[in-house]
């Protein structure tokens, strides 16, 4: 089982970090849009992902002789969400804390500008503004910037682990046995 979780951890994992990576100059750059970019992450993250899925149905087919019950295969899917979860956090921390820590700037003139476009008022754009400066000071603790990092690709992981364990779980039949 180790091997798997493993090897399909380590891929999506990979994956997950080069396109989050890969997606930071684009988006720093202009060329794509902060608010297509969350598209964009989250729909990297769906197919990294594909890996659980890839990684329980090996797992069935190599180590469970064709069958596979729910909770074994949401073991292996979690654990392979993990280690990609965990790739995923450190590759963050690294390009946060080393290329774009102003990170939380940019975001912040992102969603005042967007606000200031949709015709918000003065005071509600002042209530978000001191919303984000908050958000900013707590963002820099790498901490809290851990647990949003993984706040943002672990629940992508869980549903796509539950939906996996439910559409690989497959009992023996007994002719099989």
């Amino acid at each position: 089982m180790k091997k798997v979780i493993l090897t399909f951890g380590l891929i999506a994992g990979t994956i997950l970090a080069a396109l989050m990576v890969g997606m930071v100059p684009v988006c720093y750059s202009g060329t794509v849009d902060l608010d297509k970019s969350e598209l964009v992450g989250y729909t990297s993250m769906v197919l990294a992902f594909v890996m659980v899925f890839v990684g329980i149905r090996s797992y069935r087919e190599n180590n469970g002789g064709g069958a596979i019950t729910f909770g074994r295969a949401f073991k292996v899917g979690i654990l392979i969400t993990l280690i990609a979860c965990a790739m995923y956090v450190v590759a963050w921390e690294i390009t946060y804390f080393n290329f774009v820590p102003d990170f939380g700037e940019k975001y912040a003139a992102h969603v005042i500008r967007e606000m200031q476009t949709k015709g918000a008022t003065a005071a509600a754009i002042a209530a978000k503004q001191q919303e984000l400066i908050a958000f900013q000071k707590m963002y820099k603790n790498p901490l809290i910037n851990v647990a949003f990092t993984l706040l943002e690709v672990f629940p992508v992981g869980l549903i796509v682990t539950l939906i996996s364990a439910a559409i690989l779980r497959k009992r023996l039949t007994p002719a099989a046995a």
